[in-house]
């Protein structure tokens, strides 16, 4: 059986899943994406299943094209990755398949944008479409904040910088003490491995902005959204943001390609190995 993981850097997640194959027995090739070149008539992937981890979503995304057609098992797929990367598709997924998922609006021009600000309240958030790290996400108190947001995103060159995501601001009935709450639940194939509390001072509560990780129990209501909203987006392995709300949870992303390294210890749950079994599982036989 051969393996093969796309990488852009060796990370901390990455050398966990390496170790893991190791364990297994299995080899996990490391394929740079700064070096692959893709050819649209001929391709010699003679990979039984390929993990994909570039950092960069676009490389990724193009990457997972490329296999799809040629007929290598991945992680995630193809389909998978453009439904999750995209914020706006993921909600429309969530909705669409009955998942609560926030109020969420989408305008492309400063007047429709305020309009749909107005109409959903404030406070609220405003999100780019695509990208992570909880880069770009700004909570909006009041028309001149919204204005000043609205007036930088027209600057910038990206065109997709003025589709404007909007999107209710959740009070967490999780918070405490001046503290906010959210939750990730990881699911692999058909199982939610386990789930994290993520705990910061501040809103925004991802681990790569400090927020600092506790196990969180998987109760029945936590596995069923979380396998729901999975099923949504096309499953696979993934990882489910959550918020607690007085009417039961509600899930707001669903990441494709997500870093666990902070997740393992205080859950005791060997999440790359989770992966990489998951991986050997799907490989061509």
């Amino acid at each position: 059986m051969r393996l093969g993981m796309i990488y852009s850097r060796v990370r901390v997640d990455e050398k966990m899943l390496i170790e893991s194959a190791d364990k297994r027995g299995k080899k996990l090739e490391l394929l740079f994406d700064d070096e692959l070149v893709f050819d649209v008539h001929q391709q010699d992937w003679s990979f039984d299943a390929i993990l994909e981890r570039s950092i960069s979503y676009t490389r990724g995304l193009y990457a997972l094209k490329f296999l799809k057609y040629q007929g290598v098992p991945s992680i995630n797929r193809y389909e998978v990755a453009v439904q999750c990367g995209d914020k706006t598709e993921t909600s429309i997924l969530l909705a669409k398949h009955g998942v609560p998922t926030p109020k969420t609006l989408v305008a492309f021009t400063p007047e429709s944008a305020m309009k749909a600000i107005h109409q959903i309240g404030y406070p609220c958030v405003i999100k780019p479409t695509l990208g992570s790290w909880a880069r770009m996400v700004a909570k909006i108190t009041d028309d001149t904040s919204a204005e000043q947001i609205i007036e930088l995103r027209e600057q910038l060159p990206n065109p997709v910088q003025q589709v404007y995501y909007i999107q209710e601001y959740v009070n967490k009935t999780g918070s405490s003490n001046g503290s906010h709450r959210d939750i990730r639940a990881f699911v692999v194939g058909d199982e939610v491995i386990c789930a994290i509390y993520r705990t910061s001072p501040h809103w925004i509560t991802n681990t790569a902005k400090g927020g600092k990780a506790s196990n969180c129990p998987v109760t029945p209501e936590l596995r069923e959204i979380a396998l729901k909203a999975a099923k949504a987006v096309g499953g696979g392995v993934l990882a489910m943001d959550l918020m607690e709300t007085p009417d039961g949870f509600t899930c707001h992303e669903v990441n494709h390609t997500m870093e666990f390294k902070n997740s393992v210890a205080p859950t005791g749950v060997d999440i790359p190995g989770k992966i990489i079994e998951h991986l050997i599982s799907i490989a061509k036989k």
